[in-house]
């Protein structure tokens, strides 16, 4: 790889953003295609295609054989409330290898005995989410059910523009989430955004099953191109 490549490649994924290098395997030949490339180049269905999977690879396309090599930033998996079924969707999320912080300002809660393993932030949100450079390729559920905690963090992933973003509650309890955070300057497209109920409707009740429903559906997000996760 040429030195120039190679300081981009570093520059991207130092950013936490993703690229993929395409090489000629015939001849060697290499580039590198940023994310904000991919919609003008000739091989953008691939390279999104790629991407989504997370896996490199090879492809023919105009009579070559070629390798996508795709470095993808590591998933982030905040959790906004120390419950039930955060204490079984952190492990869950950190064994498909996603970076997991559980937020909770309740040190009853927030608790090392009750998260072994999983960094742990006893702090309200506006202290404890800064600092945890939020992204796009962040997930972030609320879980709470305390509006006092939950408004605020949902509020902050709208600006940071997660690539998914849940809350848990009823859809009467949506509606009302709805209505304070419009009155606190959230748009109508950013409440769009937010899973209410959250997780895939598989007719989970424990906080396991609840857990493995919000897993699948972020999983979804990620990974399925948006109209074929509209036609699920």
């Amino acid at each position: 790889m040429k030195l120039q490549t190679l300081a981009e490649l570093n520059a991207e994924r130092a950013a936490r953003r993703p690229v993929i290098v395409v090489t000629d395997t015939a001849d060697g030949e290499q580039r590198l295609v940023k994310v904000k490339d991919f919609a003008a180049d000739p091989l953008r269905t691939e390279l999104t295609k790629q991407l989504r999977t997370g896996k490199s690879g090879t492809i023919e396309a105009g009579g070559k054989k070629l390798f996508l090599n795709v470095y993808a930033p590591t998933a982030k998996l905040v959790i906004v409330g120390a419950v039930h079924i955060s204490q079984a969707l952190a492990p869950l999320a950190r064994s498909l290898d996603y970076d997991v912080t559980v937020v909770d300002p309740r040190t009853a809660f927030a608790s090392p005995e009750r998260f072994p393993d999983v960094p742990l932030i006893a702090e309200w949100p506006d202290v404890a989410l800064p600092p945890l450079n939020i992204d796009h390729y962040t997930a972030f559920v609320a879980l709470t059910h305390d509006p006092k905690i939950d408004d605020p963090a949902l509020l902050h992933a709208f600006e940071r523009d997660c690539f998914y973003i849940g809350a848990l509650g009823s859809r009467k309890t949506h509606a009302k989430r709805g209505e304070r955070l419009r009155a606190q300057g959230a748009k109508d497209s950013d409440i769009a955004r937010i899973h209410a109920p959250i997780g895939l409707p598989i007719g989970a009740v424990s906080p396991s099953e609840i857990a493995v429903s919000i897993m699948a559906e972020i999983t979804a997000q990620l990974r399925l191109p948006k109209e074929k996760e509209a036609a699920a």
